[in-house]
């Protein structure tokens, strides 16, 4: 018989498709908040400012990886297994320790990332007056140590409210602080240059003033995290429930499973960083052995051939990709609610159940994921004019690469919650070996196809999304290879597939007849509407044939 407190504890437990719904409207909301800060932004910067802005987190992600991803998986995975034993005392242990230990690791984080700034700019990137942004961004490396550890404890107790309002807030907290720091850069450029060093970038120092928009959004976030604390507190009559483990085997624990995870995040991390350390270089190359070949096929005539490498640099990560993370950094969000649910299930040894959430995440993933990849290959200029309608030169340098990204999508999509499944099954140490596959063939693509004048930049778009095929091909045999679980990729994924290609199909027909007579502003909508309409109902029509 349960006690009551742990009945209690039972009511607020969430379902996989609860807690992945729940963390996707936080997702979708805070990039509909990134979106109403990144097109202003641009708006303001251009892409010679945006590929400040973007360096910025050439340094600060692989860190990142190195100190708090894997963390929120490893504290989560840990309070999963606790609440699934009644050990619901642990759950508090766990949080202390990790809070204790991370928040140590944080501090160094950010000091070490503060102190590579510059030479990290100007030796790395290849963009010395981006190492302002670099500086700006080290706090969120401490602040993100923090947050991990709460967001991980609630996950695992199955309760992923806290975890989407904090989301949500940080969201908040960068679109306004990040555009009003940015904007008041500009305008007061006189007042502001006194107190940077001397000889700054305007656009540079504007670039870094939207960074730290982003800084203060993490410590939003982790000042909500910390007042609401985890709900498992000392003198909570659940906290009573269990004992607690050594802090030491804690600690070992954690660690365990968040290095592997930390590096799958840093290998992950590696496709942007090679990005950075490749994109600016190649392209000049490019440019020197052809520059009327590189600006008639992406339309730069009018940008200075000085910056032009870092212009498109910054047009391709500060639009095109910017667009090609929305999507999986929504579906994500099913790896995050899979996880404590199938770490449970596998616990008990339920392989039913297990193959059940198994199946369920990856539909759930590719119907949202594969009608939007196809639909971003096919209107990619549509969506960038758009989005930016006043930076017509950046719109068409980035076109053809968002369009080659659009089966990237896909794959990437799908990957995250492979990736989640086999971290909660005890393989956290897989993804990133399959990872590095994917990032090999990133950077031979990277270096063999962007120096060729004719491809240029779109050589990154495609070598991207040849990375993320590989690494879901791998990932999906790898998971059935060590658990048993076979997902019928094909029967599993043809629907979406089929309806999705309709899906496109008509959204660009309708996108294209109506053109003639509406603006974009009117012709995207309505291309997005009715190939929604023509996708629900292939949906609905493949789904009454698998039942018959």
């Amino acid at each position: 018989m349960k006690s009551a407190s742990e009945k209690e504890y039972d009511l607020k437990k969430q379902s996989f498709l609860q807690g992945s719904v729940i963390l996707i409207i936080s997702a979708v909301l805070a990039k509909v908040a990134g979106a109403l800060f990144k097109i202003p932004l641009t708006g303001m910067l251009g892409g010679t400012g945006m590929g400040y802005f973007s360096c910025a987190y050439g340094l600060f992600l692989p860190m990142y990886a190195l100190t708090a991803t894997g963390l929120t998986t490893a504290v989560a995975k840990l309070t999963a297994e606790s609440c699934a034993k009644g050990n619901y005392k642990n759950v508090r242990k766990i949080h202390r320790v990790a809070l204790i230990a991370f928040t140590g690791a944080g501090i160094p984080g950010t000091v070490i990332t503060a102190l590579l700034a510059k030479p990290f700019a100007e030796h790395v990137t290849s963009s010395p007056k981006a190492y302002l942004s670099v500086l700006m961004i080290a706090p969120s490396v401490l602040f993100g140590c923090i947050t991990a550890v709460y967001r991980g404890c609630h996950e695992g107790m199955r309760n992923m409210y806290p975890t989407a309002v904090s989301q949500a807030l940080e969201a908040a907290v960068k679109l306004g602080a990040g555009l009003f720091l940015c904007s008041y850069t500009l305008k007061h450029w006189e007042t502001v240059s006194k107190l940077l060093p001397e000889g700054t970038d305007p656009l540079a120092g504007a670039a870094a003033a939207a960074v730290m928009g982003i800084s203060l959004s993490t410590l939003a976030g982790t000042l909500f995290l910390f007042v609401r604390g985890t709900g498992i507190e000392k003198g909570t009559p659940t906290a009573l429930l269990g004992h607690e483990e050594n802090g030491k085997s804690i600690l070992k624990e954690i660690l365990k499973i968040m290095i592997p995870v930390a590096l799958g995040s840093l290998v992950t991390n590696l496709t942007s960083l090679i990005d950075l350390a490749t994109i600016i270089r190649c392209l000049d190359s490019a440019v020197i052995k052809s520059p009327q070949k590189v600006c008639e096929s992406l339309g730069t005539y009018s940008v200075d051939r000085a910056e032009l490498s870092n212009f498109v640099y910054g047009c391709f990560t500060g639009l095109a990709v910017t667009i090609f993370n929305l999507v999986p950094s929504v579906t994500n969000m099913f790896g995050k609610g899979i996880l404590p649910n199938l770490t449970h299930a596998w616990a008990c040894r339920d392989k039913a159940q297990a193959q059940k959430l198994s199946e369920e995440v990856i539909k759930a993933t590719a119907f949202i994921a594969v009608p939007s990849g196809l639909g971003i290959t096919v209107l990619a200029p549509n969506i960038l004019d758009f989005l930016y309608p006043s930076r017509p030169v950046e719109c068409a340098a980035s076109a053809d690469s968002l369009s080659m990204l659009g089966l990237g999508v896909i794959f990437l999509s799908l990957s995250f919650p492979l990736f989640s499944m086999l971290q909660a099954v005890g393989k956290a140490d897989l993804p990133v070996k399959l990872m590095l596959a994917g990032v090999a063939v990133k950077l031979i693509g990277n270096l063999l196809l962007i120096p060729v004048p004719e491809i240029n930049i779109s050589g990154a778009a495609l070598s991207t999304t040849l990375c993320y095929g590989v690494i879901f091909i791998l990932s999906i045999w790898q998971y059935g290879k060590h658990t048993g679980i076979k997902i019928p990729a094909v029967k599993t994924l043809l629907p979406s597939f089929i309806s999705g290609g309709l899906c496109a199909a008509t959204a660009f027909m309708v996108c294209k007849a109506a053109s003639a007579s509406l603006s974009n502003t009117l012709c995207l909508p309505l291309g997005i509407a009715a190939g929604g309409v023509v996708y629900l109902a292939g949906m609905k029509l493949t789904a009454k044939k698998e039942n018959r």
